[in-house]
Order: C-alpha cells, then sequence, then structure tokens
C-alpha cells in the first residue's frame, strides 16, 4: 500500500492535484472535509460524535478524526494506497496518523510539499474569492491564512522530514507542469494505472 500526504500553503493547488493524482494512481483521496461531512450525513458514531463539537462551532478533536480515517481505511482493504489531503495539520497528528497506519501494517512513504511564493499564493487566492464570490477571502484574511499555516502546520514537514520522506515541488508553475513535477516523484514508488 502506497500512503502520500499532498502539503502545502492554502492556494498550492492541493486539491486540484490531488484530483489528478487519485485519477492517475488509483489512490483512495482522503480529505478530512469531505470524510466529517460523509459521517455527519451518515449519522455514523463518529458523525454524531463529530457533530457535537461542530454545533459549539468548535474543532472536531484528533482522536474523532483519526478515527474516521481508520473507518475510511477499513471500508477499503483493497485500496492501492491513500492520498491525504489537508491532514495532518500538526506534529501530533501527524504522530497520531503513523501510529494509526503502523497498526494496519504500513506508513507514509512520501509527503509531497508544494512551493508557492507568497505574492502567487494571494494572487491565486484573491482570483479564486473573486470566481466563487467567496467575501471572507479578503487579502487580510489571506495573510492571516498564511501565517498560521506557517505557525503550525509548517512543523508537519519538519517531522517527515526526519525519515527522509519529504520531497519539495515548484507549485508556481500550470496545473500541468506541477503534475509532471509531482508524478515524477510518486513514480519512483508508483507506476500510473
Amino acid at each position: 500500500m502506497f500512503n502520500l500526504i499532498l502539503f502545502g500553503p492554502p492556494g498550492s493547488g492541493k486539491g486540484t492535484q490531488s484530483a489528478k493524482i487519485t485519477q492517475t494512481y488509483q489512490l483512495q483521496h482522503v480529505s478530512t472535509g469531505d470524510l466529517l461531512r460523509d459521517e455527519v450525513s451518515r449519522q455514523t458514531p463518529l458523525g454524531v460524535e463529530a457533530q457535537k463539537y461542530m454545533d459549539q462551532g468548535l474543532l472536531v478533536p484528533d482522536e474523532v478524526v483519526i478515527g474516521m480515517i481508520s473507518s475510511r481505511i477499513d471500508e477499503t482493504p483493497d485500496a492501492r494506497g491513500f492520498i491525504f489531503d489537508g491532514f495532518p495539520r500538526t506534529k501530533a497528528q501527524a504522530e497520531a496518523l503513523d501510529k494509526l497506519l503502523e497498526f494496519k501494517n504500513t506508513q507514509i512513504q512520501l509527503l509531497l510539499s508544494l512551493q508557492v511564493p507568497e505574492d502567487e499564493l494571494t494572487r491565486r487566492l484573491l482570483g479564486r474569492a473573486a470566481a466563487s464570490g467567496r467575501s471572507d477571502d479578503t487579502e487580510e484574511v489571506i495573510v492571516k491564512r498564511l501565517k498560521e499555516y506557517h505557525a503550525k502546520t509548517a512543523a508537519v514537514e519538519s517531522y517527515y522530514e526526519t525519515f527522509g520522506k519529504v520531497e519539495r515541488i515548484k507549485g508556481d508553475g500550470n496545473i500541468d507542469e506541477t503534475f509532471r513535477l509531482l508524478s515524477r516523484e510518486i513514480d519512483k514508488y508508483l507506476m500510473p494505472v
């Protein structure tokens, strides 16, 4: 089983590239946002638990999210592997994910980190906000989100770096150029289907 974390700040293209990787390599896509919505809509015990926190405007605890990931892995025993998108976001989550995967006799093989200059991220996020009509993606909010990313999430990259599992990918080219660079790294482990 091949397990990959696609990593990068808001606006780096994770969602777009995850979709291309999922399709090309036949990996199961694990987005914690999608998992939460699915578990809540199906009213599973984990979904009911998560809803309690969400109703109070609180973050869903790591152990609930890890439980959802565990369920997703168990539901797809024949999976070729998983691509984690938007998780882990903290070092504690990375450690919990590693423990879960170890329990399931697998591991993260690779973290691909999309490297995009801050001005390009801001440009992309402002463009996305204008296209979608989202009023919460102002330049001020974007700067705050990027600071938050660097303050908390960048520690995940450092954590996996200690195991030699990080490859940094130039992510400011067009979608196809970036995908070619990502594929070059994935192909060392897994061939396209």
